[in-house]
């Protein structure tokens, strides 16, 4: 095998911001309730014309700014999301047009809701490690706010809208993806989901509303059981203790989630990286968002061992550890 690192990182948010206060006036809630309840102060919202892919270009534009980078000679657009602009064309081949990617680039979307970024970091990995591409663009993005019903205050006042890309190129011999853990439960499909051409899953009827429909309760329980199982499952197959793990980024669900995941873990809540207090859930965004803000703040620098967590509808979940090696900044972030 190959080595493999992640070379450039880049964020984009919309401007438009939905405070707590603001969802004061939409919904029975208030600021205090749901700062207790989620951590959540304020998310960022797409204009009614700003996409999926909208939000993933200006993402790889940040990066390229930042890094230097071209990406004219990406063999391979990965984006994350589970709200694509279309059914079909996927958001990837949108992306690679809209940035002159070549025509001789590969371009899909992969389904893996909040565990999505992960998942599709991983296929990264395996595709350079391989030998197969050599330059792999992964972009996390989603608006969720297009499938949110604001009249449901359990999950009006969790979601987001972002996006959050990196690069994963040939490393040398070195290989900076040092163990992965990944996981799924059908069994649960039915508490985490958005109607399609079916209205049942599990033998359950499902509410065929065209918005995301979230059961907390059970996705709470089934998270904090099975994140802390699968990060020891991470550790395990890299060959490292947690206590050589310098951050832990955890999917930006809810901090309330964060909180009870890092305790059965035993690591320090001030240790773990999250994205959710100004821009919300935003699935497959949290985590490259949570890593940027880290890097932005001269938190998450190179050499350090870094632990990804995704989890999220079906229900899926995907864990990696990577030591970071980023490419030298040439230019400023864009402001978030």
């Amino acid at each position: 095998m190959k080595g493999a690192r992640i070379t450039a990182i880049g964020s984009y948010v919309p401007s438009r911001r939905l405070t707590n206060h603001d969802l004061e006036q939409m919904v029975d809630t208030n600021d205090e309730w749901i700062v207790q309840r989620t951590g959540i102060r304020e998310r960022r919202i797409s204009r009614a014309d700003e996409y999926t892919s909208d939000l993933c270009a200006a993402a790889v534009q940040d990066l390229m700014k930042r890094y230097g980078k071209s990406v004219q000679d990406v063999d391979m657009v990965l984006v994350a999301t589970s709200t694509s602009d279309f059914s079909f064309p996927s958001v990837a081949a949108i992306v690679q047009n809209r940035l002159g990617i070549p025509l001789t680039s590969g371009a899909i979307d992969m389904s893996a809701a909040c565990a999505g970024f992960v998942y599709a970091l991983h296929t990264a990995h395996a595709l350079v490690a391989s030998g197969l591409h050599h330059k792999v663009l992964v972009i996390g993005a989603d608006t969720l706010s297009k499938i949110t019903d604001y009249t449901d205050r359990s999950t009006s006042i969790l979601f987001g809208d972002g996006a959050g890309a990196v690069l994963v190129e040939s490393g040398g011999d070195t290989d900076h993806f040092l163990g992965f853990n990944l996981g799924s439960d059908g069994s649960g499909a039915q508490h985490v989901y958005r109607t399609g051409l079916a209205d049942k899953v599990n033998g359950v009827e499902l509410a065929a509303t065209g918005m995301l429909v979230q059961n907390g309760r059970e996705v709470f329980k089934w998270a904090v059981r099975t994140v802390p199982q699968g990060v020891q499952q991470v550790l395990q197959n890299a060959g490292v203790d947690l206590a050589e793990v310098d951050w832990f980024i955890p999917h930006s669900a809810n901090l309330r989630m964060i909180e009870p995941i890092c305790e059965r873990l035993n690591y320090p809540l001030e240790q773990a990286l999250y994205s959710l207090e100004y821009f919300g859930n935003t699935s497959a965004a949290s985590i490259p968002l949570a890593l940027d803000l880290g890097i932005r703040e001269g938190k998450v620098r190179d050499g350090q061992r870094i632990l990804l967590y995704g989890f999220g509808a079906g229900l899926t979940h995907a864990g990696q550890l990577v030591s970071l090696s980023l490419d030298p900044q040439v230019g400023a972030p864009t402001a978030l």
